[in-house]
């Protein structure tokens, strides 16, 4: 029960030099900081993890705004209830701001009984009164703009949270209605996310009103680089073959604290009852004791006589959970480490929850959304004192010959490993690439290494204090517009996003070997870009392509660099402790010497991550991996198909084998193409 199972991560260190904590003479973090000083833009957006203050942040922005800037009233919206308690009373004055937070209990609306349909009524009483700040859900704002209409809500600042929620979509609600609060420009717009992508690869907003908004970001790095406790982060995927509690144990350690989030019951990783998913993890955990009259927290006792505390947010019984919710919302459940062990949830304990003791978020089951996956990952990456290492784990169902849906087996497992590409991204240093030029100078606040800057080199440096690594490349196209200038600022890892989101991008890069990088690279990131950005022009399409390219590849390499240097040395604790992601860039960089756009061009992307899962799938399931995607590429007839299925049939009557997909042998790989279409068309028709 010690979840010791090796499990390939992405492992980022971070020096947790206390940064992020610090606070200015007004109590503003220095996100806070950041943003407040954009306070007097009317379209603000933004970008910030989990745990870096945004709720108070939007608090100093928008009592400014009612006090100096002319806004009648605040209007705050939020996803889900839960998350209107971020937006309570704070006593902002006691830490050195001219005003505190104060909503009234009647006008925090996520507070107040009913439905979210059913509170228009108090929406439309708040704006007709002389009160000031309103917290209410995305719903009871949708609902009450359908009703009021977008003049309604003249001259007021609307803050929407989890801005990831709206889309550029028609059919999203919030999307359109942001739109047309933009369209008539009467209004003031907040927007604050920690993740501006969507799971589904739609854009959130409509690139004209993108290019309203002033963007403040502050990144994964800067904010885990600043903590105080936290030093290290992992995240990673582990196959399991049956039912997954069986194998839970493997990766789930009851000693660190967990969030364990289950399958939704219509998943293929659900056994269709959730109820006897939880007895059973509860089961496999050890003794169960009794439940805590107070918490409801289930009390089990461990093989080694430990009794743990695990919050069971899955049974539906309305009396029970609540006990459960209301225990994990009780201060002593921040402020006592031993006030709960595990949390095992399916559709709660994600956006907004906090629990800043969590050390290991065990997801069991591919996510749709990308955007949920980094929320989930949020929920571990809390600073709290002793807390210094955090993890994600995804726990995928494996391939298997004998299963019928192995095709969406591995298409869960292809987009698990493009979400773990993705979180390279998020969680690195900012790249700051500039073309190599012999009349280039050291850049301000930039560290270039033990030999200092070298106009003659390729230049690498790293500025500590905005969490930034500079690398210079022959070829770079360079950026002329301003909008080029600002993607390739801010919205790098969108384009990514979008990238590694595309499955057939991610399979042919990971499976077809014959198929030159620079398919991948040239022209597969520069339909992305083309896609997202058609107003751009060609050179600076290309700009953006480079460097979106760039940021995927320099961190592959680097990362091999440091898993290298790992294996071949016995002290692994020293290098996961002192080897930082601008070791493995320098020594990406020195090995390659010349590095120019052609060499980044040159490199698969997802070789790495083929790595990776090469050591931790089993033989059979990588085979059966490669055959589906090898399947999914076949050109022929269906009586093609069945000629050659007849003929690999005497084929294994000779060799007492079928012929396989993989093979060297042109002749016989397609026969195994034949027989792989049928397979495949008649699993269509079955479906």
């Amino acid at each position: 029960m010690d979840g010791n199972v090796s499990i390939p991560t992405v492992s980022m260190n971070y020096e947790a030099n206390g940064s992020s904590k610090q606070s200015n003479e007004l109590g503003m973090r220095v996100m806070q900081e950041r943003a407040y000083e954009k306070r007097g833009e009317p379209y603000l957006l933004i970008k910030s993890p989990p745990a870096s203050g945004k709720s108070r942040a939007l608090m100093f922005i928008a009592l400014d705004k009612i006090t100096n800037q002319g806004m009648k009233q605040a209007i705050i919206v939020v996803p889900e209830k839960s998350i209107g308690a971020s937006f309570n009373d704070e006593p902002l004055s006691k830490f050195g701001f001219w005003a505190d937070w104060v909503v009234p209990p009647k006008w925090n609306l996520c507070n107040s009984p009913g439905e979210d349909g059913g509170k228009v009524k108090s929406v439309e009483t708040f704006l007709n009164s002389d009160d000031k700040i309103l917290v209410c859900t995305h719903a009871t704002f949708r609902f009450a703009v359908d009703k009021f209409g977008v003049s309604a809500f003249d001259d007021r600042l609307i803050a929407v949270d989890e801005f990831h929620h709206v889309s550029a979509n028609p059919d999203n609600k919030l999307g359109v209605h942001v739109n047309e609060f933009m369209t008539r420009d009467k209004v003031n717009l907040v927007a604050m996310t920690g993740s501006y992508f969507r799971g589904d690869a739609e854009a959130v907003l409509h690139p004209d009103d993108e290019a309203k908004f002033e963007t403040v970001t502050y990144t994964y790095y800067e904010q885990l680089n600043g903590y105080e406790y936290l030093k290290h982060l992992d995240i990673g995927y582990y196959f399991y073959s049956g039912n997954y509690v069986d194998d839970l144990l493997k990766v789930l350690n009851s000693k660190e604290k967990t969030i364990i989030h289950i399958p939704n019951v219509n998943a293929k990783d659900s056994t269709k009852d959730k109820y006897k998913e939880v007895d059973h993890i509860l089961n496999e955990l050890g003794e169960w004791q009794e439940a805590d009259p107070k918490t409801g927290f289930h009390l089990i006792k461990t093989e080694d006589n430990r009794v743990i505390k695990v919050a069971d947010l899955v049974d539906d019984d309305k009396v029970k959970r609540d006990k459960v919710s209301e225990a994990l919302r009780d201060p002593a459940c921040n402020d006592n480490k031993d006030h709960v062990d595990i949390i095992i949830a399916l559709g709660m304990a994600k956006e907004g929850f906090d629990w800043i003791w969590c050390e290991h978020a065990l997801t069991i089951g591919y996510r749709a959304s990308l955007t949920e996956v980094v929320q989930i990952i949020g929920r571990s990456t809390r600073d709290a004192k002793g807390k210094t290492d955090a993890k994600f784990t995804n726990l995928i169902s494996e391939p298997d010959a004998s299963q019928g849906a192995v095709t969406d087996a591995v298409n869960d497992t292809l987009k698990a490993i493009a979400a773990s590409l993705l979180m390279e991204q998020v969680l690195a240093p900012k790249f700051d690439f500039r073309p190599k030029n012999k009349d280039n100078t050291p850049t301000e606040g930039f560290d270039y290494g033990e030999g200092g800057f070298d106009p003659n080199a390729n230049n690498i440096g790293f500025n500590e204090g905005t969490g930034q690594i500079q690398l210079e490349i022959d070829g770079l196209a360079e950026p002329k517009s301003a909008e080029a200038l600002r993607i390739i600022d801010q919205d790098i890892n969108e384009v990514i996003a979008a990238y590694v989101q595309d499955p057939r991008t991610v399979e042919q890069g990971m499976f077809n070997e014959n198929l030159p990088p620079e398919e991948l690279t040239q022209v597969k990131m520069g339909r992305i870009v083309k896609e997202k950005y058609p107003d751009l022009d060609d050179n600076d399409q290309e700009a953006v392509r480079q460097r979106a390219i760039a940021a995927v590849n320099v961190i592959q390499k680097a990362k091999k660099a440091i898993n290298d240097e790992t294996q071949n040395t016995d002290d692994q604790t020293e290098i996961r402790a002192n080897t930082a992601l601008i070791d493995g860039v320098r020594k990406f960089a020195m090995d390659v010497r010349d590095l120019d756009i052609d060499l980044i061009d040159r490199i698969n992307p997802f070789s790495e991550a083929y790595a990776i899962m090469a050591k931790t799938m089993n033989e059979d399931s990588l085979k059966r991996f490669a055959e589906v995607i090898a399947g999914k590429k076949i050109n022929m007839t269906e009586d093609e198909a069945r000629d050659l299925a007849s003929r690999a049939f005497k084929f294994k009557e000779e060799r007492s084998r079928l012929p396989e997909i993989t093979s060297a042998d042109p002749w016989e790989k397609r026969m195994a193409e034949g027989i792989e279409y049928l397979r495949l068309k008649v699993a269509k028709e079955k479906q």
